[in-house]
């Protein structure tokens, strides 16, 4: 079965472009507003809103897949990575300011990770790119740059339950190591009825929730997703954003 990302229905991405890699593939272009001033809130703690003539807009140009099969899907682009970005952008100060090393975990077609290298080093790590879920061990490659890693990422990775299982694993093997903090997930509730439960569900969500409860050593929050939004997209009611902290 294959399956393609809403966001190509929502939006005009497409461009004329000819694919390099694979000839299947498609050429988008996904624009954002670059905010080129500090956030700013007034003295009720709201945000002050720009003018437009204060705006830059910025273009990122991806080639990436429009259909595949559910265990190829990272090769697409989903609303969580946008959304990610988004959060990206938001916190682009802090950011610099404490000048932090990201690591992406599952970075598929690297769109968030692109955003992020604005601000500060990455390390973007899918499958055959540096991080396997499914491997227990890190290469020396990780090793070596996860001593200046502070903050993990990762978008649009719950979709299977047996990929939820290896990637929360994965996140307790890299949050062993106590001088990472901060965890951002990203992600899009799947909902479907089911007959067992009679009603409407999340199952992929719950699973990956069960999981991450099994976890010690670490505070899950689910943060507000009303902050500003600097990409095209929908930001519909089922996306969510996942802030977990390491206290071990």
């Amino acid at each position: 079965m294959e399956v393609s990302s809403e966001l190509y229905s929502e939006f005009e991405y497409e461009t004329d472009s000819k694919p390099t890699v694979d000839p299947c593939n498609v050429v988008s272009k996904f624009s954002f507003i670059y905010p080129i001033s500090p956030t700013v809130t007034d003295s009720d703690g709201d945000l002050v809103v720009r003018r437009k003539s204060e705006e830059k807009r910025g273009i990122i140009e991806i080639e990436h897949s429009k259909r595949t099969e559910l265990s190829l899907v990272g090769l697409q682009v989903w609303r969580g990575a946008l959304l990610l970005a988004d959060w990206i952008l938001y916190i682009r100060e802090e950011l610099i300011k404490r000048n932090l090393k990201i690591l992406e975990l599952g970075s598929g077609t690297g769109l968030t990770s692109i955003v992020a290298s604005m601000f500060s080093d990455v390390i973007c790590t899918d499958v055959n790119k540096e991080i396997d879920f499914t491997q227990r061990d890190l290469n020396n490659e990780v090793i070596s740059a996860l001593p200046h890693v502070k903050t993990i990422i990762a978008a649009d990775v719950i979709y299977d339950d047996q990929l939820t299982q290896d990637f929360v694993k994965m996140l307790d093997v890299l949050l062993a190591y106590k001088h990472i903090e901060t965890v951002y997930i990203a992600l899009e509730k799947r909902y479907v009825f089911t007959i067992a439960d009679c009603d409407v569900c999340a199952p992929c969500y719950d699973f990956f929730m069960d999981c991450l409860g099994k976890l010690k050593g670490i505070s899950v929050e689910e943060l507000p997703i009303n902050f500003p939004q600097y990409f095209q997209y929908e930001r519909v009611k089922e996306l969510v954003l996942l802030k977990i902290k390491n206290t071990k």
